[in-house]
C-alpha cells in the first residue's frame, strides 16, 4: 500500500493560484463538456499551461497534487510530472482514479505516452472493465501515433489488434477513444494506413453495431482524399536494421 504524501506548503500554494484563476464561466464550460466539477475551480486548460511552464517540471509536486483530488491540480500535475520518474505503479494508480475523459487525455497524451511502460499499458489497460481505464488505453494508443517516432510498425500492429478487439465496447467515451485511436493509427505512415484501413472495412462489416460505427467512421477518414494526400507527401522512413 502507498503511503500518502504528505503536502508541502508549495502545493497549497499552487492549489490557491488555481483556486484565484477559477471562475463560475469555467465551471458552467466544464459541465458542457461532460467533465465534472464537483472538485472544481473553473480554470482553463491554457491557464494551466501558461503555470505548468512557469513552475517547471517536479515529480514531487506533481504527486501531491494529484494526491489533493482537485481537477485543475490534477491536469496540473499531469504537465508537470517527469515521465522518466512515473513507474508502472503510479500509472496504474492514477488510471485507476480517472473519473472523465479529460483528465485520463490529458495524463496519457502529455505524460504517459513518454514513459518506458506505455506500450505494456496500452495492452493491460485495454483489458480493464472499468471506462476511463479502458478509455486511457486508447488515449495512449492515440498519443503514441504522435509522439513515439521511433516506434516500430510493429507495435502499432498490434495496437490494431486490440482495437478490434475492443471494438464491441458501446460505452461512449470508449467507444469515441477506439475510434479515434484507428483513425490516429491509419495517417502514422503508408503501410499502417493500409494495416488501418483493413482494420477498419472488417469492424465496418461487422455485425455489432459498436463496431460498425467504428469502422465506417474510419474508413471514411483514412480512405479519403486529405488523409491520402497527406500520406503520398510523406518522406519514406529509412529502413529499421533486423534484429540478431
Amino acid at each position: 500500500m502507498t503511503r500518502p504524501i504528505a503536502p508541502s506548503s508549495r502545493v497549497a500554494e499552487v492549489i490557491e493560484l488555481l483556486r484565484r484563476r477559477g471562475s463560475k464561466a469555467g465551471l458552467a464550460s466544464m459541465a458542457r463538456y461532460a467533465i465534472p466539477s464537483g472538485r472544481a475551480f473553473g480554470v482553463s486548460m491554457s491557464q494551466m499551461k501558461v503555470l505548468s511552464k512557469k513552475l517547471g517540471a517536479d515529480h514531487r509536486l506533481a504527486a501531491e497534487l494529484w494526491a489533493s483530488g482537485w481537477y485543475e491540480a490534477r491536469m496540473l500535475a499531469c504537465l508537470l510530472d517527469d515521465p522518466a520518474l512515473v513507474t508502472a505503479a503510479q500509472m496504474d494508480r492514477w488510471s485507476r482514479e480517472f473519473d472523465n475523459w479529460a483528465i485520463a487525455d490529458t495524463a496519457c497524451f502529455a505524460l504517459f505516452d513518454r514513459t518506458s511502460d506505455r506500450w505494456r499499458m496500452v495492452e493491460k489497460w485495454s483489458r480493464s472493465p472499468r471506462e476511463f481505464v479502458r478509455r486511457g488505453a486508447f488515449a495512449l494508443l492515440w498519443g503514441l501515433t504522435v509522439h513515439d517516432k521511433a516506434a516500430p510498425d510493429a507495435e502499432f500492429l498490434k495496437g490494431l489488434a486490440v482495437i478490434e478487439r475492443a471494438a464491441t465496447d458501446q460505452r461512449h467515451w470508449v467507444k469515441l477513444a477506439v475510434n479515434m485511436a484507428l483513425r490516429a493509427t491509419g495517417k502514422r505512415n503508408a503501410a499502417l494506413n493500409r494495416a488501418a484501413v483493413a482494420s477498419a472495412r472488417r469492424l465496418a462489416g461487422a455485425t455489432d453495431p459498436t463496431a460498425r460505427w467504428i469502422g465506417s467512421h474510419a474508413l471514411r477518414e483514412l480512405t479519403g482524399a486529405g488523409v491520402q494526400g497527406r500520406i503520398t507527401r510523406q518522406k519514406p522512413r529509412p529502413k529499421q536494421p533486423r534484429s540478431a
